[in-house]
């Protein structure tokens, strides 16, 4: 009878072994956690989000008690949302230096000034129809009248302390004017995130709840790149270093190893990956029916992340994971 000469479940027969001969693995510094800060919520208050349980909107206060958790379990970075009180068709609450973002981030820089805080750079949730870019009167998103109203908000965030600023509209070009402004505004230090390859995904549900930033029209298809295609994600990716971005940021992650990949394989910057809200609410979901270990999914599709080429990690599990990987 024959027997294998190579023998590879010899390095899977004990824990210790599994992890010394570890590939690739998960690290609490490489996560960052999404606040929705609310300028609605006042005092001590926080307000659940039905479809993601677990993640609430927050008012400043909780979100700095948020914060002191995260710095705690030795969570780096929170990205910030905006929830604020005026909507309308200008976005002008966005780039309000008193608005509900820029004074988040006053707030946490102040308590906890080694805490790196990123800061979503779009108008969704600003305008009043729910677009991403400003809208003309047969309802077409107008890019580049909409990259003057993203640069001052990105100023007004760097303004306010933000160490990173993350544009996530999908507008082209908005790259190149955002550097410049930035620069032009003496923020030449303010890191700029690049939601590159954003696609237009059927996995944002929760988050537009949790954001309140449901279109009051069409869809987000013209702008938001079609799930089909992986060589626009690369070149997405290439212009956007090309106009100056410092991170590149691939959403979803889960159905899109594969972009996180061929991406990460393209670029000389970090790349980096959202786990967003649709999947957050999936692995929930299936967890509470008791269908599946919550705990295991979580570090797998995370670990696969990682394995894929993913330098950081935007997740909903930021203080559960590290708690998972403590023990």
């Amino acid at each position: 009878m024959s027997h294998p000469h190579e023998r590879p479940r010899r390095l899977r027969q004990q824990d210790s072994l599994r992890s010394a001969t570890a590939e690739c693995r998960l690290d609490v510094r490489d996560l960052v956690q999404p606040l929705f800060v609310s300028e609605v919520l006042s005092g001590r208050r926080r307000k659940p989000i039905p479809s993601m349980p677990g993640q609430f909107q927050l008012s400043q206060s909780e979100a700095l008690k948020e914060c002191e958790l995260l710095v705690k379990a030795g969570v780096p970075a929170v990205i910030l949302f905006g929830l604020p009180a005026h909507k309308d068709e200008a976005a002008r609450s966005a780039y309000d230096d008193d608005g509900v973002v820029q004074n988040a981030v006053r707030a946490i820089k102040r308590r906890f000034p080694s805490m790196l805080v990123i800061t979503d750079v779009c108008l969704c949730e600003y305008h009043s129809h729910g677009h991403c870019g400003h809208v003309d009167r047969d309802g077409r998103i107008l890019n580049d009248p909409t990259l003057e109203t993203l640069a001052r908000t990105a100023v007004s965030h760097a303004g306010a302390g933000a160490d990173i600023v993350a544009p996530s509209d999908m507008m082209d070009g908005r790259i190149a004017h955002l550097r410049k402004a930035l620069d032009q505004a003496g923020a030449q230090d303010t890191v700029l995130l690049s939601y590159a390859v954003k696609y237009a995904s059927s996995l944002y549900g929760p988050f537009r709840d949790a954001a309140g930033s449901t279109p009051a029209f069409g869809d987000r298809r013209t702008y938001q790149m079609d799930p089909a295609n992986l060589r626009e994600a690369v070149r997405e990716a290439r212009l956007d270093v090309e106009q100056g971005a410092d991170l590149i940021l691939v959403k979803p992650a889960l159905a899109y190893g594969d972009v996180i990949s061929a991406v990460r394989s393209s670029v000389d910057v970090p790349v980096g990956c959202y786990a967003v809200s649709g999947e957050y609410a999936m692995i929930k979901a299936a967890s509470a029916k008791g269908w599946i270990d919550e705990r295991r999914v979580v570090l797998e599709t995370h670990l696969s992340y990682k394995r894929a080429g993913a330098a950081f990690m935007i997740t909903y599990w930021c203080r559960q994971i590290s708690g998972w990987l403590a023990r």
